[in-house]
């Protein structure tokens, strides 16, 4: 049995990153060797000496919508609605707050014609041209850990500069790191780079609540591994080159491409135990205690070193969490 408990740590508020630094690559980078079981601390420019002619870097290209709506009801109370899942038509799967609204209840954004209509707790439906419309009145969805409103900033903050597929409503924040330049730099020396593609959605940041984490059930999230990446997996994987994975979402699709599905749904819970396919190396953000993405971090890197490495960010004081420092397992 693996303990939810085993996988809590405490963590000062204030090393929680409130916001992005002026310079993505000047993030701070803890370097983790599984063999030798050291630790190094460098910054995020300094990665490309930890990448060798030929490795092949796979990134997350997904985008974060800006599905964070703000509305009024008719009585002038406050609503906001934030975009899940673009059902048939203008329906949406999405969270609603307060969870009091009626049902056939409408809804009115200040400022615009587009009205909305609440079908049920957690489906509204739009009057509105296009899903593009309804888009441009949200705002990036900043998670609920950074304690202030989105400000123009975060729109570019928020992204990776590799995003090109919209479908997130989190950003997929260990590519946050990587400027055009470094892309550039890594290109011109011979590294390689894989687009992949997986949505993130609320479900990855899901509490974990069962007390044994194997009984916990990820939700479905929509992924792609086209042509060309597969083109680039295969060809590492035939001439034995590393593969270097940004991200959990990024690991995440590798794995589920392992065993034989490039595009789809995919619900892969890794945790401890897991035996890896394909990455090699994991490049990585700190996350929450008790999170599926703390739980595949610790599979990768065991228990046992991950916990010892957290326990030095900590010490150290490393920026935590989406806008906070890498780390990059090797």
């Amino acid at each position: 049995m693996l303990k939810l408990s085993d996988f809590d740590y405490d963590l000062p508020q204030e090393l929680i990153a409130q916001e992005a630094l002026s310079q993505r690559q000047k993030a701070r980078l803890l370097v983790v060797d599984r063999e030798k079981e050291s630790l190094q601390h460098l910054l995020f420019e300094d990665l490309p000496q930890f990448l060798h002619k030929d490795d092949l870097l796979v990134l997350n290209d997904s985008k974060v919508l800006p599905c964070r709506l703000i509305a009024k009801r008719k009585t002038g109370g406050r609503v906001e609605i934030f975009l899940l899942k673009q059902q048939e038509g203008l329906k949406f799967r999405a969270l609603l707050s307060p969870g009091r609204l009626k049902k056939q209840e409408r809804v009115i954004f200040p400022g615009s014609l587009i009205t909305a209509e609440i079908l049920g707790k957690d489906i509204v439906e739009f009057t509105a041209k296009d899903a593009e419309s309804i888009y441009k009145l949200g705002v990036i969805p900043l998670p609920p850990y950074i304690k202030r409103e989105p400000e123009e900033r975060d729109n570019i903050d928020y992204q990776t500069v590799f995003a090109r597929t919209p479908g997130s409503v989190a950003s997929p924040t260990a590519g946050l790191h990587f400027t055009d330049k470094m892309l550039r730099q890594l290109n011109d020396s011979g590294k390689k780079i894989a687009y992949v593609t997986l949505h993130v959605g609320l479900g990855t940041f899901k509490p974990v609540k069962c007390l044994d984490i194997t009984a916990h059930k990820m939700e479905e999230e929509e992924f792609n591994v086209a042509e060309e990446a597969i083109r680039l997996i295969e060809e590492a994987k035939l001439n034995g080159s590393m593969v270097v994975a940004c991200g959990t979402t990024s690991l995440r699709v590798l794995e589920t491409y392992a065993s034989g599905k490039h595009r789809g749904t995919t619900n892969l819970f890794i945790y401890p135990g897991y035996d890896f396919k394909i990455a090699n190396n994991l490049i990585t953000n700190f996350h929450l205690p008790r999170s599926t993405l703390f739980m595949l971090t610790c599979a990768f890197g065991t228990e046992k070193l991950i916990k010892k490495v957290y326990r030095e960010a900590i010490e150290k004081k490393y920026r935590f969490y989406s806008y906070g420092d890498a780390m990059l397992i090797i």
